[in-house]
């Protein structure tokens, strides 16, 4: 239920909405306390008694975008040079080496650069999967809690984990992994203290084994129990490189789709990162189980890992959400981009016909939605979360537009003028109500470099 104490705020006449939905809302939305309570259609007033009316003419307007995928801690490791026009594995034996010295400081930091950085770019809810547990930072996760309550931040937080370590026959060293049972406990401990199931959750928390080449099998077994048990969603990288597929046939005798079903993971609580490397069968069996699926194009054509088959996954059924993945990979996090991004990809395997601005907005925004199972979010209807992205036109690059929707992806909207996440304003002018983005960039920087430096 909404607060019928709180004043009505009419969003009016802006100069394009995408509602992610087939309603009408061309002269605007009408919110109250968190939630939508009216869309308004062009040429008409709004039933409710407005209390506060905000001028949109200049401003395109969507649902606050949502990111599926992304590893915060790796904004300190950005272009380094060890780790450049590398493929992911040997990409990721580089960075092993720095990620092994991360520190409480550093990864409050990181997550929160990150995590502004991506509301800075329309973002409400945003996800993360943290997976690197070296000595000293076993509370990794409440650091991030704590570093994205300080902004206002939606958030679905996954538990990531890594057991199996270079002795082992593993990617990661030995100093990033923990026990089966460490990260089991930790993993309980964390959905009984910040899990809320509820539509309008700020916080939720996943389970997130890294890899099939990075975890036990007993891992992905129990996890998947756990999972069920407490009703929480589990997410993974899967089918990102034809590599993963060779390490899987050797070390399991089978392809990473059919080891993961054998662990107790193909079904609709589940989503992927990646997803590439599926042949025409795995696709039909992703979609039957209804298997979410974070695409992640800047990432997957920076390593050239190659490009989803998003098309062919959503009509087999599977939910299509956008991520930037994690800055190292990306070495940006900003998600209007990253929808651009997946236009210009996507094209090039699906024709311009196919893949419009429309599409890959849905992809940021129901989709990724409907990934993380939330089911009151990326749309604009009476009911749901007024979480809202409002990107002004009156920038150089959006001069002489003839269609401004097409335009916020087309021509490259960077930077949200202002962004709503349940009602509440908390970026206005292009800056954050109360975080210092001046002061935190400049900590954040003073972290990567000692970090960096290292080696």
């Amino acid at each position: 239920m909404h607060d019928l104490t709180k004043p009505i705020q009419w969003l009016k006449h802006p100069a394009a909405i995408y509602t992610g939905n087939a309603h009408n809302a061309g002269a605007g939305i009408v919110i109250q306390g968190t939630r939508i309570i009216e869309l308004v259609a062009s040429g008409e007033q709004p039933i409710h008694k407005i209390d506060v009316s905000i001028d949109c003419s200049e401003r395109i307007l969507t649902p606050g975008l949502i990111n599926t995928h992304h590893h915060f801690y790796q904004t300190l490791t950005r272009c380094v040079p060890g780790a450049l026009n590398k493929p992911l594995f040997p990409w990721l034996k580089f960075l092993y080496r720095l990620w092994q010295h991360l520190d409480e400081e550093m990864l409050y930091s990181a997550t929160q650069l990150a995590a502004l950085e991506l509301m800075l770019s329309g973002t409400s809810c945003v996800s993360d999967h943290h997976y690197v547990f070296p000595k000293g930072l076993e509370q990794a996760i409440d650091v991030q809690v704590a570093a994205l309550q300080s902004l206002g931040c939606r958030a679905t937080l996954t538990r990531g984990s890594m057991s199996l370590g270079e002795s082992k026959g593993g990617l990661p060293p030995d100093s990033v992994i923990q026990s089966d049972d460490v990260i089991l406990l930790d993993s309980q401990r964390l959905i009984d203290l910040y899990h809320d199931d509820q539509d309008d959750a700020m916080l939720q928390i996943a389970l997130a084994p890294c890899s099939p080449f990075s975890v036990s099998t007993s891992l992905m077994e129990n996890t998947a129990a756990l999972a069920m048990q407490n009703k929480v969603r589990m997410h993974t990288h899967l089918a990102e490189t034809e590599d993963e597929n060779t390490f899987c046939q050797r070390t399991y005798g089978m392809r990473p789709l059919d080891y993961l079903e054998s662990c107790g993971w193909l079904n609709a609580n589940t989503w992927l990162a990646h997803g590439i490397n599926f042949d025409p069968q795995e696709i039909q069996r992703l979609g039957k189980a209804r298997v979410g699926i974070a695409h992640c194009p800047s990432s997957n054509m920076l390593l050239a890992s190659g490009i989803c088959p998003t098309i062919e996954l959503q009509q087999a059924g599977c939910p299509i959400g956008l991520a930037v993945d994690g800055s190292a990979s990306n070495d940006c996090s900003n998600m209007i981009q990253e929808v651009r991004q997946s236009l210009l990809q996507q094209r090039l395997r699906y024709g311009a016909q196919t893949i419009t601005a429309e599409l890959v907005l849905g992809y940021a925004t129901r989709g990724s939605a409907q990934v993380l199972g939330r089911h009151t979010l990326g749309q604009f209807a009476p009911g749901y979360q007024a979480d809202i992205a409002m990107f002004s036109t009156n920038e150089l690059r959006f001069s002489g537009i003839g269609d401004p929707l097409a335009a916020l992806v087309t021509c490259g909207a960077h930077q949200v003028d202002r962004l709503m996440i349940a009602g509440r304003w908390v970026i206005e002018d292009k800056q954050h109500v109360s975080v210092m983005q001046e002061t935190l960039m400049q900590r954040h920087h003073q972290l990567a470099k000692k970090l960096q430096h290292i080696l």
